[in-house]
């Protein structure tokens, strides 16, 4: 066989071993979505990607945490550029909301590009239900460069916390982060109210998510901090 078809096969078989990555992981986000975690064997993720070999999904991936790990990386780029863009952007470098906000838009402007229907945000939800999951998506999430300059810009401008309360809002932050998106995609889904009337209306329900979140977590991070005793 000639250098050139050779390089050719080679190029046909990476093009079919990504189509069918996809393929698999487009069936594990929903699957996990829709079921939990626990309740999804790589057998049949494997079958709703239309493999037949039931270890496909052990060949290409490995381990269950292998997969999920490749599952919150998938639109890892995608997310950085668009926070990377929004932090060199920032128009008042003083005001907390300005960080939070780099911290909520690049996952609901993700969201949004992802169209209707869309399993990402329930599926990270399933996986924060899991403890040793939830590690790597925050391992994951702290690891990207442009998410601690946004988490140090916020943090620079925050009064000083006691350390179990910056651990508590910490923790508040990411359940009401997590699940609120999860709570979102679920109703465009679903089609609830007024999200029945299109893209438009999807675009406006994560516009509306978007700002919410970023009150919430202002209030969230600013709030008093009342008096009272610590274990230890």
């Amino acid at each position: 066989m000639s250098s050139s078809r050779t390089a050719q096969a080679a190029s046909g078989r990476a093009e079919r071993a990504h189509d069918t990555r996809e393929a698999i992981l487009d069936a594990a986000e929903r699957l996990f979505a829709e079921r939990g975690v626990g309740e999804v064997s790589n057998r049949q993720i494997g079958q709703a990607a239309g493999q037949a070999n039931n270890f496909a999904v052990g060949y290409h991936f490995g381990t269950k945490a292998d997969l999920v790990r490749a599952i919150v990386r998938r639109h890892t780029a995608v997310t950085e550029e668009r926070r990377l863009r929004m932090l060199a952007e920032i128009a008042e470098p003083g005001d907390p909301r300005g960080w939070i906000a780099c911290l909520v838009r690049p996952a609901t402007g993700q969201l949004e590009a992802l169209g209707v229907p869309s399993w990402r945000a329930r599926c990270l939800a399933q996986f924060d239900t899991v403890p040793a999951l939830r590690q790597i998506v925050v391992d994951e999430s702290v690891a990207a460069p442009s998410m601690g300059r946004a988490l140090e810009g916020m943090f620079r401008l925050l009064p000083d916390l006691p350390e179990e309360v910056h651990r508590e809002r910490g923790d508040m932050s990411r359940l009401l982060v997590v699940h609120t998106l999860a709570e979102r995609e679920r109703a465009l889904h679903e089609g609830e109210g007024a999200l029945h009337e299109g893209e438009g209306a999807a675009r406006a329900g994560w516009e509306a998510t978007a700002i919410g979140l970023i009150d919430a977590l202002a209030g969230l991070w600013l709030a008093p901090v009342s008096a009272r005793t610590f274990p230890g």
